[in-house]
């Protein structure tokens, strides 16, 4: 690989390395652990013989896209073989024990020396990579070696490095793959653009993993009796502090409404500050019981693993994340059949800008506007199912990606 590209990744080396040092960083910390263990790890649990199929994913994000895709692998071919790697802790803390897999690991610095003695323990028949990984050496050795490689939910933008004067080591790592399973038509187009033609648009694997997410929703009894008699209730996943200053404000001045409050992180501290904004009667759901519930306003999930049926619970969601790095995931909600408002900062997702075009979902940036969105879906019961079924369709109508990737990547690597 470029030597420019190496010393990039050296830096970024060091530079996790001073933040897990000197700045006590504790996702820096798990990082390194992890990545250390990692060798240990596959030669423990790796058969010699190789021959697996190597599922990458950056984080918890990319991995539910990449879920569907490993669920269909497992029950078509329950025989397979099948690596799982992370690179980010918020990924691989949360599904290290994922039982679908033969093993779990980080995925070590996209440094010669690591990416050699992988690929020598895994032996990969075949590499897919999730939505945005792009690394390199890696990439490179796998097409040395003679291994199908693939990325899939991928989605292009103008403003990438391939499309720049300046991308062409990165436009390279381009050529490695197979074929680029993309979400959208820009994507190609954008592709076609720098002269890579081997792009399928198959949609996002996501619309497959939340209609299966509602097909097996849990049922929460406190849940179900918490909204038993609202008029209404909004289910706020994944918030942030700037979600939270903006939606409670207007809970407290909304006696009509209910909320349930899925904060994205919920250390003692954060759960502290969050109860004291409320100036109506709240409980958390891990205190909650059928009879306590009832003279709640708000509930607030102070537990994992429940986000994702809880949105059935509502008549609309609001989904975090949107005035910081970016929204977390909408279609989760939207599965439901409910309308759906985010923060500002959504632009990386087709389906967010594809919702607010249908009138499904809503974006908005200060308290006014969220205002404005909630008022007519509070007030308003026609104009709210109508908003709510076209997000509820727009999902039904972009499933199936996950097999038309299994198909073409499958039909002859069997």
């Amino acid at each position: 690989m470029d030597p420019l590209y190496n010393l990039g990744v050296a830096a970024y080396r060091n530079a996790v390395r001073f933040a897990a040092g000197p700045l006590r960083n504790s996702k820096a910390k798990l990082l390194l652990r992890g990545q250390r263990r990692c060798f240990r790890t596959l030669q423990r649990k790796l058969d010699p013989a190789g021959g697996y199929i190597w599922i990458h994913a950056s984080s918890l994000g990319e991995f539910e896209q990449g879920r569907p895709l490993i669920e269909m692998i497992k029950r078509d071919q329950p025989q397979a073989r099948i690596l799982l790697t992370f690179f980010s802790p918020s990924g691989y803390e949360v599904r290290k024990n994922f039982s679908m897999v033969d093993a779990v690991v980080y995925l070590p610095f996209d440094m010669s020396k690591n990416v050699k003695r992988f690929l020598d323990l895994v032996k990969p028949s075949i590499a897919i990579f999730v939505k945005y990984e792009f690394w390199g050496n890696y990439l490179s050795a796998l097409k040395q070696r003679g291994v199908p490689t693939y990325i899939i939910s991928a989605i292009f933008r103008p403003g990438q490095i391939f499309f720049r004067p300046w991308g062409g080591m990165f436009r390279k790592m381009l050529k490695c793959f197979d074929t680029l399973f993309v979400q959208n038509e820009q994507s190609r187009d954008l592709l076609a653009g720098i002269g890579v033609e081997n792009v399928v648009v198959a949609g996002d694997t996501r619309f497959d993993r939340v209609a299966d997410v509602r097909a097996a929703a849990r049922e929460f009894p406190v849940v179900a009796k918490f909204v038993e008699n609202a008029k209404f209730t909004l289910v706020m996943g994944s918030s942030w502090p700037p979600d939270e200053d903006i939606v409670i404000p207007y809970f407290n001045a909304h006696r009509d409404m209910k909320l349930i409050i899925a904060p994205h992180e919920f250390d003692r501290h954060r759960l502290h500050v969050l109860m004291s904004k409320l100036a109506r009667p709240a409980r958390f759901y891990s205190e909650a019981t059928l009879k306590n519930i009832e003279n709640a306003d708000c509930l607030i999930i102070d537990s994992f693993g429940l986000l994702s049926s809880l949105y059935r619970y509502g008549q609309a969601a609001y989904v975090g994340g949107g005035f910081g790095v970016s929204i977390h995931n909408i279609n989760e909600a939207a599965v439901y059949g409910i309308p759906v408002i985010f923060g500002p900062k959504y632009h990386k997702f087709q389906e967010a800008k594809d919702l607010i075009e249908l009138d499904g979902a809503m974006s908005i940036h200060d308290a006014d506007s969220f205002s404005a969105a909630m008022d007519p879906l509070l007030e308003n019961e026609p104009l709210r199912l109508h908003c709510g079924k076209t997000a509820g369709d727009y999902i039904q109508s972009h499933l199936g990606g996950t097999k038309v990737i299994y198909d073409l990547i499958f039909s002859g690597n069997r």
